[in-house]
């Protein structure tokens, strides 16, 4: 009976910890918190030279398609001169409304404006891209890696920086950037947004020059802590009858001379070096 007892006693035990396991073995995880929101993207203004379209619903005769003019202004039919110019397009169609409505022409006015042409904010990219040219900034948030998509990408001579010039606060504004590390982690945030007016330039790719005693003399690429071992093996290689020992760079120094060196296979080249192989005396 004592048996029968203790063997009861044990099971109960054994039930209650299978009946507690749940709680601890599958614990609920902790909700992950939610990605912040992205900022939305600030409304298109409209500027001078952009051509819009104006209608009003079941109102055909007040329908027009215009230009707005270098004051920032539209004729419209009824309300005569209205400035547009550096309003969103919302602002505009309640500018419109507005003056319908308070002119006593219509009563709850549904005006819609359209952007047919985007004229009066534009900038220009300029250099080694694949595209080069004057495009419109159709949205407020065209960021540099928007505009430089836009035309085309870098063309395969073009260097890995731009160079952005244009006016802030009034004020002459240039910054150089480098393109790749813009999608490095935390790049983003020298991904400038694009004014009217900047300009956007790509310089060529730097070039060293190797030739005399290679498989492939000639102007190459400089490829970012390109090393002398790096533009040998670039260029195929030594010939048969060329010798380490032979090698000198030419390098501009600062004073516009022409220094020759014997580097390392491990030293860095510059931008502009002349590589020099010499020929084996043996």
């Amino acid at each position: 009976m004592r048996a029968l007892r203790a063997l009861a006693a044990a099971a109960g035990c054994v039930l209650g910890l299978l009946a507690a396991a749940p709680a601890w073995a599958q614990a609920p995880a902790a909700p992950a918190s939610p990605a912040p929101a992205r900022a939305p993207a600030a409304e298109y203004r409209l500027g001078a030279g952009d051509v819009v379209r104006v209608t009003v619903f079941q109102n055909p005769e007040l329908s027009l398609e215009t230009r707005i003019t270098e004051n920032g202004q539209i004729s419209y039919p009824l309300l005569g001169a209205v400035r547009l110019g550096g309003l969103s397009v919302t602002d505009a169609e309640r500018v419109l409304a507005d003056g319908l409505t308070k002119g006593n022409f219509l009563r709850n006015p549904q005006v819609t404006v359209i952007v047919l042409q985007v004229r009066g904010s534009q900038a220009n990219v300029l250099g080694q891209v694949n595209r080069p040219g004057r495009y419109p900034l159709e949205t407020a948030e065209t960021r540099l890696t928007d505009l430089v998509a836009i035309a085309g990408g870098v063309s395969p001579g073009g260097s890995d920086f731009v160079v952005v010039t244009g006016t802030r606060d009034g004020k002459p504004f240039r910054e150089e950037i480098d393109l790749p590390a813009l999608f490095m982690p935390g790049g983003e945030a020298r991904d400038i947004l694009v004014r009217n007016g900047d300009v956007v330039w790509v310089d060529r790719q730097p070039l060293v020059y190797i030739y005399g005693e290679v498989q492939r003399p000639g102007p190459m690429r400089l490829e970012r802590g390109m090393t002398l071992l790096q533009a040998l093996a670039t260029g195929g290689g030594l010939t048969a009858r060329g010798t380490e020992k032979g090698i000198r760079v030419h390098r501009k120094g600062s004073g516009g001379q022409v220094e020759v060196t014997q580097p390392a296979m491990t030293d860095s080249l510059r931008e502009g070096d002349v590589v020099f192989v010499r020929e084996s005396l043996f």
